[in-house]
């Protein structure tokens, strides 16, 4: 007796899974320049390493006993292999639904994609292109229900401490799905093709009247320039999944290993001698931080995070002698380098990923400090530097500053941890202290200043005073702190890097910081 009957139903229903959800649903997602799900997966994984899995899950019509029509679910999910490492994906299929609606089942419900990728301890990727839920759904269950669906959502936080999480955004994303796509260490969406928001114009509209467009509303120009909810834009969605490959490349699986050491491309003992003049003498003078965070860096490694949010602020993840780091460095270009709320926010985000993941940490700081002026204070500045200090102090992952120019007030002091294995180093363009002097002298001495004969005098009088305290060689002379040639930063960072690799494998499978996105 054979079972080939049974295996032409298992085709049968792979084909018509296969499918989706139809000609017009299939018509309306190429109409809006988007790829299928199928066809994002093929994108995104090394080519044969799909390994789908609850592939027969959906609503199957039946007339005589026999299938005559299958509906799959809205997502398509699986293992696949990027770069030869295993991840889990899951990826909204927008034309069953507009991807609404979740197939959980009750007992006997075969493991969800997150709880695969926490078994296994997998990187765990969400394709995105999902309208949420839909009140259509109420008919299906013939009633109404709670919203009580943290209890699958809260996989999905338990992933954020285990395993590196991605989001990528390809479609108008709503509901619960919108806040899935910052429920990740990184994430990403599609310029022209991409929005995000808890509700779309329809729910606007009813809720307040308002007419807008879904790229008013939620596009990459709110939410990678102002919102700062998405990380990166993409120009293309082979751009994104290029992204998103190149961001894990940087990580390991899981907590419980250490980051994969890249290609050794460029000569640790490389002399780089731009860095010689890279800080101007003229203090109004500003200059290319990305040049000189390059410059340090291996060769083309640097991935850059969150680019257009918090600009004052520029980061991501690189490699220093094929070892994989986070670095930042301030931004003279963008308020002077001042941290922000919205700096101060991204760069915290990286030091929760470099902790989790066991990456060294390494700080090029030209810090003014603080964002002052009323903007500031309506944002919060000071509940976000305590948060932020207290971030700093929490950080157990190796940590070396290199202090180019400025480092002033609470700002300048969260460049600097006092326990853990830290280092420091100070370029002769250092200048340092509770705040800049031309700024503080006005504050500290505004009495004898004011009861002057000639208070411009007095105050430049002043002012050369205690610029003749600023040479970072005096502060040497009291506290050791070690100046260096600037054109040796990049031969200091191996070294330190190299130093750190036997502390990272102490904390390997050691929860550090609680990740929040």
């Amino acid at each position: 007796m054979s079972w080939q009957a049974e295996i032409d139903e298992l085709k049968q229903r792979q084909t018509m899974a296969e499918a989706m959800g139809g000609a017009e649903g299939i018509a309306r997602q190429r109409q809006n320049g988007k790829l299928l799900v199928r066809e994002r997966i093929a994108a995104l994984a090394d080519p044969g390493s799909f390994n789908e899995f609850m592939g027969l899950t959906g609503h199957g019509t039946y007339e005589g006993g026999k299938l005559k029509h299958f509906l799959p679910k809205a997502f398509v999910t699986g293992t696949m292999k990027l770069d030869g490492r295993k991840v889990v994906a899951t990826a909204g299929d927008f034309t069953v639904r507009g991807g609404s609606g979740g197939n959980h089942g009750g007992m006997g419900q075969e493991l969800s994609a997150a709880e695969r990728a926490i078994e296994w301890r997998l990187p765990f990727i969400r394709l995105l292109d999902a309208a949420g839920g839909s009140v259509r759904t109420f008919e299906d269950y013939g009633r109404t229900y709670l919203p009580d669906g943290n209890q699958w959502t809260h996989l999905e936080v338990k992933l954020l401490n285990l395993v590196p999480s991605v989001s990528a955004v390809l479609g108008s994303v709503a509901g619960l799905p919108a806040i899935q796509a910052c429920l990740a260490h990184f994430n990403v969406m599609v310029k022209g093709i991409s929005q995000i928001f808890p509700g779309g114009p329809p729910v606007v509209k009813a809720a307040l009247d308002l007419d807008i467009t879904k790229e008013e509303l939620g596009g990459d120009h709110i939410h990678t320039r102002i919102s700062g909810c998405i990380d990166n834009v993409a120009e293309t969605e082979q751009d994104a999944f290029d992204q998103i490959r190149r961001f894990l490349s940087y990580l390991p699986s899981s907590v419980g290993e250490m980051a994969p050491r890249g290609p050794i491309t460029d000569d640790p003992e490389r002399v780089e001698e731009s860095l010689l003049s890279a800080m101007p003498k003229n203090k109004r003078a500003t200059y290319d931080a990305r040049k000189v965070l390059n410059a340090v860096v291996d060769k083309g490694s640097f991935f850059e995070i969150s680019p257009l949010y918090g600009r004052a602020r520029i980061l991501g993840l690189a490699r220093v002698d094929g070892f994989p780091v986070g670095i930042m460095i301030n931004n003279p270009r963008y308020n002077g380098g001042s941290t922000d709320v919205a700096a101060g926010s991204k760069a915290m985000r990286l030091m929760g990923l470099c902790d989790l993941f066991h990456l060294p940490l390494i700080s090029l700081a030209d810090e003014p400090g603080f964002m002052v002026g009323p903007e500031a204070e309506r944002q919060g500045i000071e509940r976000a530097g305590a948060r932020m200090v207290a971030t700093v102090c929490s950080t157990r992952m190796p940590w070396l500053t290199i202090v180019l120019g400025k480092l002033y007030g609470v700002a300048g002091q969260c460049h600097h941890r006092p326990s853990g294995m830290f280092r420091r180093y100070a370029w002769p363009s250092a200048n340092w202290g509770s705040m800049h002097i031309t700024g503080g002298v006005a504050a500290a001495y505004r009495r004898e200043i004011a009861n002057a004969p000639d208070p411009a005098a007095k105050k430049a009088e002043i002012e050369a005073r205690l610029q003749a305290l600023a040479s970072p060689f005096l502060t040497a002379e009291s506290t050791g702190q070690d100046i260096i040639d600037p054109r040796t930063t990049r031969q200091k960072m191996v070294e330190f890097v190299h130093d750190a690799q036997r502390l990272l494998q102490s904390q390997v499978g050691v929860p550090g910081l609680p990740y929040l996105p």
